[in-house]
């Protein structure tokens, strides 16, 4: 069951009643780093070691950072680490979650896409509101390595971190699972909790004393991606979504400073944004007929499955390179994706060019926007990585990497031994790492 204190259970009671954010003042920036700043606060009553809090800004393209709207992160980034990250194929929302915390690609950890099937499950289908543990147990988050060793953990809205990893829906239990390892504190997913309302709930788990206070924490704000799909990467709603979220960072620091607590903050997004419009749909009933196949998922990769039967007459149509799009047999996808041999990846796989979409017909009406989950190589897709605080020296701008690293570093970070068969290394950050 969900655990809150009282003052963030009084605040998700108020989620229905949505308002816009209006953060605490805040502390003029200044030359010196949040990190400095908390640790010449007065001093706690006790000894408080560093937290480590992962933070996803989800669809935050990491070129954003430099339009001048968001001078906490730039702060933060100037008085930290800072790189431009590749997301793992496909540059999807739940695939890169589960990668940043697992430290495997989706292929290895079994989230494929935000929505697919498992052969192994016929008639159901994985979505966003999926807990079901058999969707998400093929790779094990950093959250239950942690608690295992003893290490108390919180997550406010991680995708996943609902989940009792390793546990089983008992059928006909009302959603009752057994056994399963969960953060000792963590929230369904509910889109009208606020960022403040976020923000303190975090500040407020970190108000706990030493048993209980969580050492690693995960917050997750995604308005600057609902801003991308609804208006493009360009438009005045990503712009303002940006200040937003700032103003949730600056909020976090400014309330960690007064709790007076060091904490290392690695903040990352899961992927970027490329332009969309109707102009731009690539329509499969111009190249192949609809009753060869079934599209399971659709947007800037499409995955399909022939009806039986029909699997000589789909492929001869639809195997080749098409303006604007590619398509290949699962087990032929291109090695450096490090994708295709899971099997809830469907046979037929097709990805489009950075701003093109995938769609059964034609557009039915003129439309313009944002999508992601092109080629994880593009640069509208590249994501965000800020690291600072006490564990990081300041000042470093690293080479680009894959967000696989990013697991290993926060099992440096919380005091975890190595990972074992990872696809990530904690090896672009040895030199920024204070030991």
């Amino acid at each position: 069951m969900t655990r809150l204190p009282l003052v963030a259970l009084a605040l998700a009671l108020l989620a229905g009643c949505a308002y816009p954010y209006s953060p605490p003042s805040l502390p003029p920036v200044s030359s010196t780093s949040p990190a400095a700043s908390v640790a010449s606060a007065a001093a706690p009553a006790e000894a408080r070691a560093p937290v480590t809090i992962l933070v996803s800004i989800d669809g935050f393209r990491a070129d954003y950072l430099t339009r001048g709207l968001s001078p906490h992160l730039s702060h933060l980034a100037t008085e930290g680490v800072t790189a431009a990250m590749r997301p793992s194929f496909p540059s999807k929302t739940f695939p890169n979650h589960w990668t940043l915390v697992t430290g495997v690609v989706p292929d290895r950890h079994g989230i494929v896409a935000n929505s697919f099937t498992d052969p192994a499950h016929p008639g159901e289908r994985f979505t966003m509101a999926s807990d079901q543990p058999y969707w998400w147990d093929e790779a094990e988050p950093v959250w239950v390595t942690a608690e295992r060793a003893g290490i108390p953990t919180a997550t406010m809205l991680w995708p996943g971190s609902n989940v009792a990893w390793g546990g089983t829906l008992q059928p006909r239990g009302h959603h009752a699972v057994t056994g399963g390892v969960r953060p000792h504190d963590w929230l369904q997913f509910n889109a009208n909790i606020s960022d403040r309302q976020r923000v303190d709930t975090v500040i407020d788990w970190l108000r706990r004393p030493g048993p209980t206070r969580p050492r690693f924490l995960t917050l997750y704000f995604d308005e600057v991606d609902i801003a991308g799909h609804d208006g493009g990467p360009d438009s005045a709603e990503v712009n303002a979504a940006i200040a937003h979220v700032d103003q949730a960072i600056g909020a976090l620091v400014s309330g960690l400073a007064e709790l007076g607590l060091a904490a290392n903050l690695v903040i990352v997004s899961d992927h970027g944004m490329a332009a969309t419009s109707s102009e731009r749909v690539i329509a499969l009933d111009r190249m192949v007929n609809p009753a060869d196949y079934e599209m399971s998922e659709d947007g800037p990769f499409a995955m399909i499955r022939a009806v039986p039967g029909h699997e000589a007459a789909l492929e001869a149509r639809l195997l080749s390179h098409h303006d604007h799009m590619d398509c290949w047999r699962r087990n032929g996808i291109p090695a450096r994706f490090r994708y295709g041999r899971n099997p809830r990846i469907a046979p037929y796989f097709c990805l489009a060019d950075a701003g093109w979409l995938i769609d059964a017909k034609p557009a039915d009406k003129p439309f313009t926007g944002g999508a992601h989950g092109y080629d994880n190589a593009d640069p509208s897709m590249t994501a965000l990585f800020i690291a600072q605080g006490p564990a990081f020296r300041p000042g470093a701008k690293l080479a680009p990497f894959d967000n696989v690293d990013v697991a290993p570093l926060l099992r440096d970070l919380i005091g975890l031994p190595p990972g074992r068969g990872l696809d990530g290394t904690d090896a672009p950050f040895r030199r920024v790492l204070r030991r």
